[in-house]
């Protein structure tokens, strides 16, 4: 019998941010409710892959969007029973997802990182031009560039076809700010895009 996180990890892919890119959008048709009875390795089949590229929009690496992700069905496997509506499976797990990003943001503060650049002479060499050889490598660049605060909107509204209204009730925030946030997080966006295209 497997342990749970040996049952959640047979869903992880080999990611690359190539198969990032390569994964197909969400599919916008909706899932039917679970029973009461949740099927979980049903549901992590379902769900691993769209919430493995939420965490990677917003960790941007994929340690940490893996963690984030089978945190997230952890959680669903010890508090799940909880849930009353079953049909709000999908909201459920992106918003715990979204907690356990934030969580691990607080909990990053106190402790101190290497910067990039301090540890740049231990870094292979990287010709200048490869980043540009990728396709979508730039767009998703740009998205990390975002304040986590316009990140998630857009990474749920553009990779997971969410509503305006599961978008506000994943990051707990009004329906308006969803929306001023997604604006102004797509004209950050385009404004990134621009400046790395003239560059």
């Amino acid at each position: 019998v497997l342990t749970l996180p040996e049952r959640v990890a047979m869903y992880a892919p080999s990611v690359t941010l190539l198969s990032i890119l390569s994964m197909p959008v969400a599919d916008s048709t909706p899932k039917p409710a679970p029973a009461d009875g949740v099927d979980f390795d049903q549901l992590v089949e379902d769900y691993y892959q769209n919430l493995y590229k939420f965490g990677y929009s917003l960790a941007k690496n994929e340690a940490d969007a893996t963690d984030l992700t089978q945190q997230t069905f952890y959680r669903y496997a010890t508090k799940g029973h909880q849930l009353n509506d079953k049909s709000k499976v999908k909201t459920w797990l992106f918003t715990t997802l979204y907690r356990e990003f934030l969580g691990t943001m607080r909990r990053n503060k106190r402790f101190t990182h290497v910067e990039l650049e301090q540890a740049g002479a231990e870094l292979p060499s990287v010709s200048p031009g490869i980043t540009r050889q990728l396709d979508g490598n730039s767009a998703v660049e740009a998205l990390a560039q975002l304040e986590e605060r316009y990140r998630a909107p857009l990474a749920l509204f553009y990779l997971e076809d969410l509503s305006y209204k599961e978008i506000a009730g994943t990051l707990d925030i009004p329906i308006g700010t969803v929306m001023s946030r997604l604006s102004r997080g797509k004209e950050q966006l385009r404004s990134i895009l621009t400046e790395t295209t003239i560059s």
